[in-house]
């Protein structure tokens, strides 16, 4: 009797691959997978999910995230964008208000110390929360790209209807931070803080919003390799302390901050708030895709392969 053939891989679209030859080839810790899945209970393999993984599983956890994300509906990406950029607008309010209380101190460094403690509060409640945010998404929906399972048009795809979505939603939640000034009372805070975000050149500007795309998507990884519960959120909390505690520029929470500021009556120009946009989004972009995207699947995927 002729023994059963092994069923070709497939791809993430349940397809075949041909000839298995578009299949990445096998990591050290893809053989020791199989080889758990053969030798246990996979209730009990299951339990792994509660310890720090190995960075190839998070790798494919990852590539399963990015890959379930670009093939997501549109209007389900769209309206859950909106959200998330409503949602991190609650770091604006946070950091436009300790920016006001602490001003009369006359104190630069407890007003800094200030901002980056409570500048991770609408991050914390917008990841956790499952809404959409484009730092978040720049590095994670990159692996299935990288890995040769979908094309850079799905990509494209997801980021144009992420940024949108992200920007209407810091657009409303900006206009509700005017309107209830009166109440909050942070009006020189938001002030000072668009004075900060328009007064550098395109240089450092592009490069500050590399440094906060670049810890925004560590931060994604992070939450990635970590066991579902609050060791999560502390990994989100620290990533964004540092960008608050750096006064680094963040696209979506920045626009927020920036919209509220503009409405308010700081004396912008639309041309000052969509170039600081613009540059945010690409330094944001850059340093998420390829400061941790680029290099994460390189040395994970490339330097692991395991050796015939």
């Amino acid at each position: 009797m002729n023994e059963p053939t092994k069923p070709s891989l497939l791809d993430t679209d349940g397809k075949p691959l041909q000839n298995n030859h578009d299949a990445p080839p096998p990591t050290e810790r893809t053989k020791e997978r199989e080889k758990e899945e053969d030798t246990f209970v996979s209730v009990i393999v299951k339990r792994s999910d509660a310890a720090m993984r190995h960075p190839d599983d998070t790798l494919e956890k990852a590539i399963t995230e990015g890959t379930e994300q670009l093939k997501r509906k549109a209007v389900s990406l769209w309206l859950s964008s909106v959200a998330g950029g409503m949602i991190v607008g609650f770091s604006a309010m946070a950091v436009a208000v300790m920016t006001t209380l602490t001003l009369p101190l006359d104190n630069p460094l407890l007003t800094r110390l200030s901002q980056a403690l409570v500048y991770p509060t609408g991050f914390i409640i917008c990841i956790m929360g499952g809404a959409q945010l484009f730092t978040e998404h720049t590095a994670t929906a990159i692996y299935p790209i990288l890995d040769r399972r979908h094309s850079i048009y799905r990509l494209l795809r997801l980021w144009t209807i992420v940024i949108a979505g992200n920007l209407i939603g810091a657009g409303i939640i900006a206009t509700l931070l005017f309107k209830v000034d009166t109440v909050v009372g942070a009006r020189e805070g938001y002030i000072l803080i668009g004075k900060h975000l328009t007064e550098y050149e395109f240089g450092p500007l592009f490069l500050s919003a590399i440094l906060a795309g670049w810890l925004m998507a560590l931060g994604a990884w992070l939450v990635l390799a970590t066991a579902p519960d609050s060791s999560q959120i502390f990994v989100v909390y620290i990533v964004t302390f540092l960008i608050g505690l750096g006064g680094l520029h963040h696209s979506i929470a920045g626009s927020a901050e920036m919209f509220t500021a503009w409405f308010i009556g700081d004396k912008r120009t639309p041309d000052e708030v969509f170039s600081f946009i613009a540059t945010a989004l690409a330094g944001n972009m850059v340093g998420g895709s390829i400061f941790v995207g680029v290099l994460n699947y390189a040395h994970i995927r490339h330097t692991q392969v395991s050796e015939e």
